[in-house]
């Protein structure tokens, strides 16, 4: 079978037993503070087993994106190396909420592998949770009489706490597991030795290809357990793995899920691949695995930067770079010509790289040009660092890579391993830290478990049509960051908006009998709609009236429906292309990150706005539908990559020809409450992502106004009424003028050399020439002037040091011979460094022959020039 059957069997196996098939959720996350990517299939149903929210179905089945580079599931450095870690795998998953449990699980997980995929009974292994009497978790006695049924006794492993009770992190929901795992190896091998004593022990071909977890409790911050309101049912397959297995391959590379990728890094560099373990063949398998990883975490959002999760990405691009740069020999871009390879294979499963190919392929291009343009210089660092460093790398060394040449810490740490090197650790953290204190203070945020004040039901969120209500507090926490404490508070019902979809979070205020409570922000958490207040009430399971700030929501509202009337212009005068990649919407401005590759220009501008500005006089209504996905995408409605939306979506129309977006923003009635949109700023974000920034309603005309103002007050200064014609003339009067002035400082030059060329003296040696001093010029480069025209006047050995102090600021120019650099081994830069540098409170650099510097102190030019005389 290929790959793509094999996940379809499993797709249709669950589907046959009652299971609701659901798309992936997107890689990377939102809306929950613990996570920055999907590491588990579980992590969207996270709200279902916490009971916050109700699936729409008790049992689901799926595929997943995951990603594990970072934190506490970190598998990049043995990505490669070995057969079967991967940074993005999928993975396969079924899930019971409060339905079946383990005894289905269980029969049901050995039926599909040993009755459909046909694995024999005799290599797979199972294992049981013995239990944990330091905490008081009882032994998964009930899975272990289902396995009984089903395998023989010697087949079944018990499991302690580390392998056989799953967490997804510090807290959260978790539980018991019972893993399957399958001996790949020869008859020879297993003879020699059980697969039951290999199973959990890292044997490269004794390997665990599904977990069926049973998810029972909720843990929280102070380490203790509390039961669920029901159990359920979490199962993960490694679909990598699986295919491994069923294909009887020795290795997860050796499948079809990545012999295509293989032929293309073939094709494209000459190379070819083996399954040694050759720094060739890891190079080849770090790439075809890297390169999946960095091309659907793009698709869905997340484009490379230096921070959070972009930086994560980047340090995943930028190791692939090392690899097909020092071990495939390949010194131009490689990744994005592999982006087209990859969405291929997956367009039928994950469509959404496939759907955005074009702007994936340019930005991990524009990756790969900024990162090869300083990685030769840095491995040639690294290579020196390496040659003058003992069996510990110095931290500052590590940090300069990071900091100068954009190594990631991990790329400087593989290499120092192949070198038989370590990295000094805490050193590198410590100059990092430093590096962060610097530009910001660090921040920790400090949360604690939710205190529940109340179970009875409200209607949710109603802030689409009511901005006040009655409403109860159901639960509440108190968290802390930088020296403040501030409270969570999930109300029953609520009017509050939660910032989500670029909109920013509604505040307002809470209104009890006796007390009034600000309400400073509305954020989502998973599925809940949390509300920060900076103090509790005095009753807080009393009864109060919930109140948005209306006119803060009003001008949002403007804002928010504008992005949706700009992002169509934009389509219509840029290119279908265009797609949203970002947005922050709130009572000021708005703000719209796009995919496009050029500049927008004067023309491109102002025809996008007249289209907006047309819409909006327009007055179109501003219909809002809901529907189910499939019946909006028909409809033509625009889905925003990156974003998980439920089988109902809400459609933002205005009109029907022009606008329709899902979006679950709030927005107003019709296009002519907004009265204006003008636009004030266009710049870059990222490769292929360009910024606008608009203003609309009150904003927009307070803005013109201001200009209009600024106008009157410049022809007030030129006292003309013709402001243009008047700034024209004074262009063309100051161009003049530099004229001017060039050709008088190009004649103050000359004469400054033929003073200079008097001023020669000699080494006291006697052997060459030597002109220092301090000149009177408007710029540093005169003094460069200078020293080229000084060489046609001197002999063979010279040395000449000018100086100037502008504007208070210390400049200096070093000029040497040749044979000074050859036979007395001097060099400019190196002049610079040791006697410029502190003196000057500055620095610089340039060639051998001739370096320049600059610095805060002018006040030891002349100390300067006669130390290096005296050096002479």
């Amino acid at each position: 079978m290929t790959s793509a059957e094999i996940r379809q069997q499993f797709l249709d196996f669950f589907a046959s037993k009652q299971h609701q098939i659901v798309p992936s959720a997107p890689i990377v996350v939102k809306n929950d503070p613990t996570l920055l990517f999907t590491n588990a299939g579980m992590n969207q149903f996270k709200d279902y087993f916490l009971g916050n929210s109700q699936p729409s179905s008790s049992r689901i089945a799926d595929t997943q994106k995951c990603l594990r580079v970072s934190g506490k599931h970190n598998d990049l450095e043995e990505v490669g190396v070995d057969t079967y870690h991967h940074t993005m795998f999928e993975m396969l998953g079924n899930w019971s909420f409060g339905d079946y449990f383990k005894a289905e699980a269980i029969a049901w997980s050995w039926e599909l592998l040993t009755e459909v995929y046909k694995l024999p009974k005799d290599r797979l292994y199972v294992t049981v949770f013995e239990g944990d009497p330091a905490e008081g978790i009882p032994a998964s006695t009930l899975a272990l009489a289902e396995w009984k049924k089903l395998v023989a006794p010697d087949h079944i492993v018990y499991g302690n706490k580390k392998d056989n009770f799953w967490e997804m992190g510090d807290t959260g929901p978790c539980g018991p597991c019972s893993e399957i795992h399958v001996d790949c190896r020869s008859e020879e091998e297993i003879a020699k030795v059980p697969g039951r004593d290999l199973v959990n022990k890292d044997h490269p071909q004794v390997i665990e290809i599904w977990n069926n977890v049973f998810i029972q409790y909720n843990r929280l911050k102070d380490g203790s357990l509390v039961e669920l309101p029901a159990r359920h049912v979490d199962t993960g397959m490694g679909f990598e793995r699986l295919v491994r297995v069923i294909q009887g391959k020795q290795s997860n590379y050796d499948t079809d899920v990545f012999t295509g990728t293989f032929r293309a890094i073939e094709k494209i560099t000459g190379n070819t691949y083996d399954q040694s373990d050759s720094k060739e063949a890891i190079a080849f398998r770090v790439i075809a695995d890297h390169i999946r990883a960095i091309g659907f975490t793009i698709a869905d959002g997340q484009l490379p930067s230096n921070t959070g999760a972009g930086y994560v990405i980047r340090r995943i691009l930028r190791r692939a770079v090392r690899y097909y740069y020092s071990y495939l020999n390949y010194k131009q871009p490689l990744l994005f010509q592999l982006i087209p390879v990859i969405a291929e294979q997956f367009k039928n499963v994950f469509p959404e790289l496939h759907q955005q190919l074009d702007f994936v392929c340019k930005v991990v291009k524009e990756e790969e040009d900024a990162f090869l343009k300083t990685l030769d210089k840095g491995l040639k660092r690294m290579d020196d660092i390496i040659k003058n460093s003992g069996a510990v790398i110095d931290g500052k060394a590590a940090f300069e890579l990071f900091d100068t040449f954009g190594f990631p810490i991990d790329l400087t740490r593989l290499i120092a391993t192949e070198n038989n090197k370590s990295i000094d650790e805490q050193g590198f953290e410590k100059e990092m830290q430093e590096q962060k204190n610097r530009s910001r203070a660090a921040t920790t945020l400090d949360t604690e478990d939710w205190v529940e004040i109340s179970t009875e039901q409200g209607n949710g969120f109603v802030g689409y049509t009511e901005l006040s209500t009655t409403s109860k507090i159901t639960r509440y926490r108190k968290i802390s960051a930088k020296g403040k404490t501030q409270f969570q508070l999930v109300l029953n019902t609520t009017p509050f908006y939660a910032e989500s979809g670029g909109q920013v979070g509604d505040t307002g205020k809470l209104v009890f009998s006796n007390d009034t409570i600000a309400v400073t922000n509305t954020k989502k958490e998973n599925d809940l709609i949390v509300h920060f207040v900076d103090q509790l009430p005095l009753n807080p399971s009393a009864e109060f009236t919930a109140e948005v700030d209306a006119a803060k929501r009003l001008f949002t509202c403007y804002n928010h429906t504008a992005t949706h009337l700009l992002h169509a212009a934009l389509r219509q005068v840029l290119g279908t292309h265009v797609a949203q990649k970002g947005s922050l919407v709130n009572e000021d401005n708005l703000r719209f990150d796009f995919s496009h590759f050029a500049r927008l220009t004067e023309e491109e501008i102002i025809a996008v706005e007249n289209i907006v500005n047309t819409k909006i006089r327009e007055n179109i209504p501003v219909v809002i539908k809901e529907m189910s996905k499939d019946e909006a995408l028909q409809l033509g409605a625009m889905a925003l990559f990156g974003e998980k939306y439920g089988d109902r979506v809400r459609v933002v129309i205005a009109d029907p020809t022009y606008s329709v977006e899902l979006c679950g923003g709030t927005h107003v009635a019709s296009t002519g409450m907004i009265g204006l949109m003008k636009i004030n700023a266009e710049s870059a974000v990222a490769a292929g992502v360009r910024r606008i920034e608009a203003l609309t309603g009150k904003a927009a005309f307070d803005y013109l106004s201001a200009q209009n103002e600024t106008l009157k007050q410049i022809g007030n200064v030129l006292k003309s009424q013709d402001v243009l014609k008047s700034i024209e003339k004074l262009v063309a009067e100051k161009q003049e003028l530099e004229k001017k002035l060039e050709s008088l400082e190009a004649k103050q030059l000359q004469s400054l050399k033929s003073e200079l060329i008097q001023k020669i003296k000699t080494y006291p040696s006697g052997n060459g020439q030597f002109i220092g001093e301090v000149l009177q010029v408007s710029s540093p480069d005169h003094l460069k002037k200078i020293c080229f025209d000084l060489k046609a006047d001197l002999g063979e050995n010279y040395v000449v040091v000018l100086c100037a102090n502008i504007a208070g600021k210390a400049a200096v120019c070093i000029l040497l011979s040749d044979n000074v650099v050859a036979q007395k081994g001097l060099e400019a830069p190196h002049l610079i460094k040791q006697y410029a540098t502190p003196l000057i409170k500055g620095g610089g650099g340039g060639q051998k022959t001739l370096a320049t510097a600059g610095g805060q102190d002018a006040s030891n030019l002349s100390t300067l020039i006669q130390q290096i005389y005296s050096l002479l």
